[in-house]
Order: C-alpha cells, then structure tokens, then sequence
C-alpha cells in the first residue's frame, strides 16, 4: 500500500509540474469557478462510498483512505443517500459551492433531519453546513428565493441579505449589484462554473449596463453563493464579489410552474416627482413564464427549460443633476421637461438544459440561454426624456461539459460560446441642448434637453469560444487529508466597440444667477476622419492557470492555499500605432510658447512625456506579472464545528474594461470635436476651432462639419499609456462563526483594497507646463492641429474596512419558520469626486496621484433582515427590513476654497429620515411583506396566489442630491441634501400580484 501511496504521490507532483511549466511556456487561464458541492469526512479504511441523488439518480463513487478519509468532489448541488456500508446509510442536503463534512458510522446514522421536498419525491434529509470555510460569504437557499419580498425577479437581488453586499433598484428600473466601494463592474458572476463577464462595459454582468432586465431566468436558478472577499484560487477576473450559483435541472419526476406577475399605476403610490408635479405618470410592471423538467432516461437523461417575460413602464423623475437652485433661471422649454416620464421596457430569457449519465463515471450536461430586451432608456437626473436612446440588448450562451470521476480523482472538460451586445440609439436626430454653470462654479451640467449626444449611439459587444479543463485529486495525505485541484482555459472572444454616431450636434449654454445667455458658447459635434473607421474590432484572447489545495490537517485546522496567473492580450491595444500627424503636431511649434519650444516640451514641463503614450505597434506589451496568491484558514476550537475562527489573505486581479482602451482610435476616427463661440465667461485665440457665433450653425451637423472640412482642428486625441497594467485587489480577514441553538452566526472584520483603476486625465497643460493658471485650466491649450489630448494611466484607488454580522435561523419543516440578519459597517474612502464608481473620468485635479482620499458613496451602517414562517390554511408569511444611513454625496465643492479653482473634491452626508425611535439617520428605509395561499387544484396540480406589500410604509428614499457648497471660502453647514422631489431608490408604496400553478 505504501507503494501505491509513493506513485499517487509521485503522479500528483508531476501534474503539478506539467501544469506549472505548461503555464509558464504557454499562458492558460481557468474561469471553472464551480458551483457544485463537496462532501469528505470519515468512514472505516478503504471502503467504498456511494453518493445517489435522489431526485436524479445521479450516482458518484469513491473509496477512503489507510486512515479512513474520503472526499466526493464536484456533486451536484442536491439532495443524495450516502452509503458506506450497512448501517452508516444518510441522507443529506449539499449547498452550492460549499464543502460539508460528514463522517460516517453506524452511531451516527441516525441523526436528526429535515423534510426536502424535491418536485413530486419528499425525503427526509440533514442539511450540511459549511463552516470550516475562511471564504467571507453566504448562501441563497432556495426558500429565500421562493419566499422573500421582491421588486423584481433578478436572482441577484436576495444577494442584498448577505453582509457586505448591496443590491440597488433605480427609479428608471436599472438594477445593480456592488460590494464596498468598488465598481459593479468588479463582481463576476458563475452560473453553472461559467462566468457572465462583461469584458466591454461596466456592470460586471453581460447585458446589466443600464438594464432593467434579469441576467437569467430566476426559475431556472436553484441557489446560489454569495462571496464577498477570500475566494479560492479557481476565482477569476474579479477584484470585488463572487457570486456562484447553480442551475437547476430535470429529475425522474415531471414537474413544472407556470406563473404571473402584477403591478399598476393603481396600485402603487405616488412617487416624490410626481407628488410636486400632481400627475401620476401611467405604470405597469408584468411578469410571466414557466419552468418545466423531467425523465428523458430513468436515472440517466433528464431535461429541463424556462422562459420569463417581463414588460415595464416605469416612472422617472426628471430633475437637475447639478446646481438645482439655478434651475429658475433655465429657458422656459427646457423648465418644461423638468418632472415626470416613464421608461417603457420588455425582456425575454430562455434557458434550456440537458443532462446524461451514460455511467456512474460520466456525467454531460448541455445547456444554452438567450436573453432579448428592447427598451428606452437614460432620461432622469441631469436629461431630460427628450435625450432618451432606444436600447436594444442581447446575449447568447451555449455551454457543454463532461465530467468523468474516478476513486480518487475527477475532471471537468467544459466548452463554452457566448455573443452579447448593446446598441442604444437616440430616439429623436437634431440639434441637443445642455445648460451649465459657469466655469466659476465648475461648469456643472444642469439639465441636457433635445436630441441625445452622438456618444449617446453605441454598438458594444463581445463573442466568442473558450475552453477549460479542471482536475482535481481528492485522495492525497500527507500531514492531513488534501484535495488539490488545478486547471486551465483558454478564451478567444471578439470585442467591438462604436463610441459615437454621426449626428445630433450638442449646444452648450452658461446659466448664471440672472438667467441663461442667449447664444451657446459651445458646440461638440461628430466629424468622421477619412480612412479611418469608427467602429473597432479586435480578437481578445485570455489565458491563465491556478492550483489549490484544500488541506485538512486536522479535525480542528484547515487550511485552503493556492496561487493563479492569468494573462490576457488585447491586439487593437497593443499593435495600435498614433497617427504620424497626431504624433508630428506633438512634436510641432506650441502656438502659445516661445519660439522653439514644441507641444511636447511644453507638456514635459508639466509632468508628461509624450513618449509614455505614442506607440509604434512593438513598445506595449500584456503584463504578464498577475501572480495572485491566496491564502486562507479556519480553526475549529472545539473540533465540533460549533465555534470557528477563520481568515485569509489574497490578491486578486480584474481586468480593464475595453471600453475604455478603445477610445484612442474611436474618437480620433469619430471626433466629436468642439468649437467655442467667446463670450465674457470663455475666451480662447481665434482659430478654426474659436469662431464668433452665427445662428447659422443651427442648421444642423452638416453646417458644422463644413466648418472642419479640411482640418483636424478641435478633433479631441485620447491617448493610452504604453505601460498598462491590470487593475486587481488585496483582501484581508479575520472573523469567528459560532453555533448558538439554532442560529449560525459569523463576525468578520474584513479589508479590501483596490489599486490601478484605469482612469483618463486631461493632458493639456500650459507653456509654462502649469496645469493651472488664473484659476482656468488649459482647456484650450491642444495639441496644435487637433483639440484637446486626453490621457489615460492606472491610478484609481479604493480603500474599504467593514465589519459583517450575519445571523441565520435556517428554516426547518419541523420549527415551520427561518430568520436571516445582516448588518454592515463600512468605512470607504476614494480618490476621485464622483458620485457613479463607473465613472473613468478625472478632470478636477492635474493628476489621479493629487486628488485627495474622500468618502465612498457607500451606506456607513446597513441592515438587511428576512424571515419567513408557515400560517394555517396553507398560508406562508414572509418579510423583509432594510435600514442604511444615507450614502454620501461626492462632486467638486466651489466655494472660493484656497485652492488654484477654488474648489475641491468633496463629500459629504446629507441629513436622512426617522424610523421609529432615534434622530434623523436614515437614507434608505423600507418594510416589504408577502403573503402567500397555496391550495391544490387537482392530483398533483397545485395553485398559489401570492401578494407582495413592497415599502409598505412609503419611505421616500432619495437618491438624488441638492449642492449649496457656499461662498467667499466659507462652507455651508450642510452643503449637500436630498432633493426631496427628485429620484428615488427602490419603489414607492406597491402592491403586487403573483399567480401560479406548480405540479
């Protein structure tokens, strides 16, 4: 046997050489963050151990140790009989992407359990927790998701229950998912151990960019697990939040629901905008599908498929997004826009899958989802309806695997193709109109109106195949029991990117304390370069690898250690060469210097050398230094799972989003170039791009371009750095979870931090290289020939501490009721002034490294508590509480500050709202109820009429903010408050209507 133990030991030790060294001279990359269950414990030496689920008939086997330890990897989330020989026979519950431990003996077997009822089969079964995990995180059990009140069917939105996580619902229905103060756009998504990456634009998910529709079918979801920090070394592409989940599929019974869904302008309460405008705008929100699985093979084929449908018109306030007091001195027309509007919206998701067990080693699964939507989007704070954009939205996968096991090693083969894109497209062509401040209040937007900026049509995307494979040896001992797995992909995805349209020229108005000038001072049109392309396509491709070793050493010490490596090469990055002009007008005369001295001195005055920027085709190269070491630990002190101590530490890298490198190419090809119009607020030296205003230029896109026909004048040039790197996070924790009676509770203290955001800058500086001068900017010091030089380098930054609480009382058929509480503390700080953490943009300060670290638009206390009980009569009652103090209001303080503009990055928290007892805290506050009748209609049909009391008490909870900064270098005592007739966050006071047949 030591034989045989020597040549496992010594065939492992060569996998993991041939995986490293395959790395090392051929980049792979692993996306296999698995959503299946482990199970390992202890068993009499050398026996076989079963594994049969009993919904499916799926059968794994395996075999213990010399020392007794077993461990099945990769089961299905589910329900199965585990047998290791007479009278050890359990049955038990797995959870998505956990590992449970269950060790096996005659005196054992007898333990206590619950009723599961799966489809038409109902079985006694122990649910296993998992605890000797150091992942910060929890599960969504299915009963939340079929239980907790909810405003819209986006599985997504019951990962707001778990500590550390927030999950927004905008008043224009848009959803996002966050956690801390990083970006949406750092969260990924696994749905069945594939990623749902958005490589192109922020939202973290493909298709959530300014959506109101679901990711995926919540039918089709079985549950899912929420990681907020210290995931394992198979985790990719992620600097924020995990989020695992587990699809269902068809068992040996036939069992389906069919459901709807009902809200209406009748039941549903005013909204604030609303309220002040006495006109309730028109709504409806309807939900519908089914979900239908069963036999194809008795024990070995099975199918199942889903469908949703959702149709929205949603109410939106229009209002101010900057300076709201000056909003008495706007143009009649434009005062006129100001109120409500509504966003009409519809989505339908399919989903479709296929499982084989041809033997008890072999599992494949097929599946596919396809997701449509058509909508109107983006009036709200800042636009007027006017400016909205007709948004049609899609996204295709298809994924296929085989999973064969052995006694003491499994592997996953996967194939996966996805195709998602976004193309908005203004709903009216003409002339646009956007109202400012003046530059002595930091030329704040205030309200846009007319027809939508060209950078308001888009055609973003991505497509493409991967493939990756995933081995794992669950039969390896060495000082304790270890399952090592390691694995690798390899994805070649097409990205493509169109920033502009050729239309719709922007007139841009100052607003002063008597009212608004009669003639812009301002204009941004399109202008196509000849030869050139405005639309960008590159063939993406990424790779990467990882170990990691799951090492019991024993029955009080865990240990999880692991490293990845992920490489990726974007061509259109790296084989871009600038323009021989763009790069001859940098080395050209600068207009406003002396003699002799040349843009590109200039700017080296200033900081910039421009050769951190030009690239000829061969000086970028794809770092290749993303090593991300991950390690964590739990100790159980009593060894009972009772009381456990858990931390880790680990680095993890995202990557940049393509929209953001592709401007160096898009808007040289489609400027949107700008010509002033002087007046006693903007001056600038008479050029092609510095006229006297005619009303002429009214005449519409054509006019204007005629005007730069033979020049590049005003065409703004984004520039890339040549030095990029690969924005990532480093985690750090400490917590403690502890069994009180029937409660599960855990304390963490956790940090994140997040470093190398890619963030543009303005380049321009003055001959002097001073980015500052009489308290201006050098806006209108370009590069001679062309307009203003954007640049872009890594720099943003994060910092988030937050302590999570969680207690949970799972729910049990015996108790008849389950509880859930999560509270948060947060402290966030950033080194920007913008209020949307999507925003790339950093115009304020000379440079990222100058700006100050300020508060995060983050909620400092949050509390998020579900429970859920069984009534008489074959009623359910479920509820829901969220508490959060308001999130601060960030922008850029003018108030005659001593600084060169006179004003500086702020934040600031505006006073909030009572609840119940205590002193005005609050920023978010809403009490959500369900009630639901269940009956039977005949045989195995059975109905369901559920209602949802949504905000029951009709807390407004703003989220858009008025500014009064103050003056002469004095700061208002409260310079930022709610704007009480602007957006909300949530819904108003809604009643919804649910009706269903499950069989």
């Amino acid at each position: 046997m030591k034989a045989v133990v020597r040549t496992r030991k010594l065939l492992l030790a060569r996998m993991i050489v041939a995986s490293i060294s395959a790395a090392a001279v051929s980049p792979a990359a692993v996306f296999a963050q698995t959503s299946d269950a482990n199970l390992r414990g202890s068993v009499t030496p050398n026996t076989t151990v079963t594994a049969r689920n009993v919904a499916t008939g799926y059968t794994r086997v395996t075999k213990s140790g010399n020392d007794g330890s077993y461990a099945l990897v990769a089961l299905p989330p589910g329900t199965y009989q585990i047998d290791a020989g007479p009278g050890t026979e359990r049955t038990v519950t797995l959870s998505v992407a956990s590992t449970a431990t269950l060790n096996l003996t005659a005196a054992t077997a007898t333990a206590g359990a619950n009723a599961k009822n799966l489809g038409a089969v109902t079985v006694n079964a122990q649910s296993l927790t998992e605890v000797t995990t150091s992942e910060i995180g929890s599960i969504v059990s299915q009963r939340q998701i079929a239980t907790v009140p909810q405003i819209t069917r986006n599985f997504l939105e019951f990962a707001d229950t778990v500590p550390g996580m927030v999950f927004t619902v905008q008043q224009n229905g848009n959803t996002s998912l966050q956690s801390g103060a990083q970006a949406s756009s750092a969260i990924n998504v696994y749905i069945d151990g594939v990623g749902q990456k958005n490589y192109v634009l922020p939202g973290g998910v493909s298709g959530q960019t300014s959506s109101q529709g679901n990711p995926f079918p919540q039918l089709a979801i079985g549950e899912y697990k929420v990681i907020t920090s210290n995931y394992k070394a198979e985790y990719d592409q992620i600097s924020s939040a995990a989020v695992t989940a587990e699809t269902k599929s068809g068992t040996n019974e036939f069992h389906g629901e069919v459901f709807g869904d009902w809200t209406d302008t009748a039941l549903r309460a005013e909204t604030p905008s609303e309220q002040a405008d006495r006109k309730k705008q028109p709504s409806h929100d309807k939900e519908y599908g089914f979900a239908f699985g069963g036999p194809i093979i008795q024990d070995k084929a099975h199918f199942f498929v889903s469908y949703e449908g959702k149709e929205y018109d949603t109410p939106i306030a229009v209002s101010p997004g900057n300076a709201s007091n000056l909003v008495p001195q706007l143009p009649a027309s434009a005062q006129a826009q100001l109120g409500p509007a509504s966003l009409p919206f519809k989505e339908n998701l399919y989903f479709a899958k296929l499982d084989w067990e041809p033997t008890n080693r072999d599992r494949i699964e097929v599946s596919g989802k396809y997701r449509s939507e058509n909508s109107i989007s983006g009036p709200g704070t800042g636009q007027a309806a006017s400016t909205a954009v007709d948004l049609i939205n899609y996204d295709k996968r298809f994924d296929i695997r085989w999973d064969h096991s052995a006694d003491s090693w499994f592997n996953r083969l996967q194939f996966t193709y996805e195709n998602a894109f976004y193309k908005p497209t203004p709903i009216e062509i003409g002339n646009g109109y956007a109202y400012f401040t003046t530059p002595d209040n930091g030329s704040q937007q205030i309200l846009a109106v007319g027809a939508a900026s060209p950078l308001a049509t888009e055609d973003k995307g991505q497509k493409g195949p991967a493939v990756q494979d995933d081995l794992t040896f669950n039969d390896f001992t060495w000082h304790g029991d270890h399952v090592i797995k390691m694995g690798f992909k390899i994805k070649k995805v097409d990205l493509t990117a169109q920033d502009a349209g050729d239309d719709n020229p922007q007139f841009f108005y100052d607003v002063t304390p008597t009212g608004t000038l009669s003639t812009p001072y301002q204009v941004q049109f399109p202008v196509i370069l000849p030869g050139t392309n405005p639309e960008v396509r590159t063939s993406d491709k990424q790779y990467g690898t990882y170990i990691q070793d799951d090492w019991t050493v024993n029955d009080h010490l865990t240990l999880n250690i692991g490293v990845r490596w992920d490489y990726e090469e974007t061509p259109s990055y790296l084989n871009w060469v600038t323009p021989p002009a763009v790069v001859a007008a940098l080395y050209s005369q600068d207009p406003n210097a002396p003699a002799g001295q040349t843009y590109a001195q200039s700017l080296a005055k200033g900081g910039i050398n421009v050769n951190d920027y030009i690239s000829n085709g061969r000086n970028r190269s794809s770092p290749d230094n993303e090593w991300q070491p991950r390690f964590g630990f739990s100790y159980d002190i009593d060894g009972d799972e009772a009381h456990v101590i858990h931390g880790g530490v680990g680095r993890s890298y995202d990557r940049d989003l393509y929209e953001l490198l592709q401007l160096e190419q898009t808007k040289l090809a489609l400027a949107e170039p700008e010509i002033i119009f002087p007046n006693q607020y903007h001056s600038c030296a008479p050029s092609p791009s510095c006229i006297p205003w005619n009303p002429a230029y009214y005449g519409g896109v054509g006019v204007l371009q005629s005007l730069l026909a033979a020049t590049t004048a005003g065409r703004e040039v984004d520039m890339v750095t040549n030095h990029l790197k690969a924005p990532y996070s480093d985690q750090i924790s400490l917590g403690m979870r502890n069994k009180v009676g029937d409660w599960n509770t855990d304390v963490t203290v956790a940090s994140v931090k997040s470093f190398d955001g890619l963030v543009y800058q303005l380049g321009n500086r003055y001959p002097n290289g001073a980015f500052w001068e009489n308290g201006s900017q050098p806006w209108g010091n370009g590069i001679p020939g062309f307009g203003n030089m954007i640049i872009a380098n890594n720099g943003l930054e994060t910092k988030t501490t937050q302590v999570l609480i969680s207690a949970e009382k799972p729910y049990t058929p015996e108790s008849h009721w389950g509880m859930t509480v999560a509270y948060t503390f947060t402290h966030a700080l950033q080194n920007n002034d913008s209020q949307d953490v999507t925003d790339q943009y950093a115009f304020d300060e000379e440079t990222i490294g100058q700006y100050p670290f300020i508060g995060s638009a983050v909620a400092k206390h949050r509390l998020v508590s579900t429970a859920s009980v069984d009534g008489p009569w074959g009623l359910l009652f479920a509820t829901k509480l969220t508490l959060a103090t308001p999130i601060p209001g960030l922008g850029l303080a003018c108030y005659g500050a001593n600084t060169p503009s006179g004003c500086v990055p702020f934040t600031a928290t505006p006073p909030g709202s009572h609840f119940l007892i205590g002193g005005p805290i609050f920023g978010y506050r809403a009490i959500d109820f369900q009630i639901t009748k269940n009956f039977k209609i005949y045989s195995n049909f059975d109905g369901y009429v559920r209602f949802d009391l949504l905000n029951a008490f009709n807390w407004n909870n703003f989220s858009d903010y008025l500014q009064n900064y103050g003056a002469n270098g004095v700061l208002t005592r409260t310079p930022i408050t709610f704007n009480p007739t602007g957006n909300i966050d949530g819904v108003p006071r809604t009643l919804k209507l649910t009706l269903g047949i499950k069989f």
